[in-house]
């Protein structure tokens, strides 16, 4: 009989054991929670580290370098700059017409870059680049005019030959001495006519001029070196 009741007894203790174990290696709702909280805690801390290592930032310099992925730029203090590019990368350029993209860029072209700046690798991830045009004007004579086309051929008065995009864009005006500045259009632009051309190069060739605005003197004959240059140009 003791024997039994000791059997019985150990049975008990046994039992209670393996509850209590179980139960222990259950999460509580309560240890659930913490787990979770420790978790968001962790990734806001890593979030915060994150953002303390990059600030927005521009940039504008010369292309020294570019790859598929990459651009290698001077900055305006002569420092070198690093400029990754992904697919969320926005590539523009004033004088381009059509699609533009990292391909189009060539070395010693001028950009403005604006990223995200790693303090640590002290790289720029470009979400903007923008190739930046120095304004260019230039004086001369009225060559040819090529009316499919509305562009016109100039001969500056270094003798240099240069032809002349003009755009819907193109403010073009016209002065004489009665009537002063008047808007004007390109219909109204004569060979021999003196003429100033406000614009950019365009970047492809070095020849070609992208009016954004110009201004031609109907009374003022162009200066007799540059005539003697237009005579020669039209023969």
């Amino acid at each position: 009989m003791k024997k039994k009741s000791f059997l019985f007894l150990l049975l008990v203790i046994s039992y209670s054991l393996l509850v209590g174990t179980a139960q222990a290696a259950t999460p509580t709702p309560v240890d659930k929670i913490q787990e979770i909280r420790n978790q968001l805690i962790t990734n806001i801390a890593s979030r915060v580290a994150q953002l303390k290592l990059v600030e927005k930032r521009g940039i504008i310099g010369k292309v020294t370098d570019v790859t598929n992925t990459q651009i290698v730029v001077t900055d305006l203090q002569n420092n070198t700059r690093f400029v990754d590019v992904d697919e969320l990368t926005k590539f523009s350029s004033p004088t381009f017409k059509g699609t533009y993209g990292i391909s189009d860029i060539t070395k010693d072209t001028t950009i403005g870059v604006l990223g995200l700046y790693n303090k640590e690798s002290r790289r720029i991830l470009a979400r903007f680049v923008n190739v930046i045009t120095t304004p260019f004007i230039t004086h001369g004579g009225v060559a040819k005019i090529d009316s499919e086309n509305f562009s016109i051929n100039i001969t500056t008065e270094e003798g240099k030959q240069m032809s002349v995009d003009i755009e819907k864009l193109t403010r073009t005006y016209s002065y004489t001495q009665n009537s002063g500045y008047l808007r004007s259009g390109f219909s109204k632009i004569k060979e021999n006519y003196n003429i100033i051309i406000g614009g950019v190069i365009d970047t492809k060739d070095k020849s070609k001029v992208i009016a954004t605005r110009l201004i031609f003197f109907p009374e003022i004959p162009a200066s007799p070196k540059v005539n003697s240059m237009l005579e020669h140009v039209q023969k």
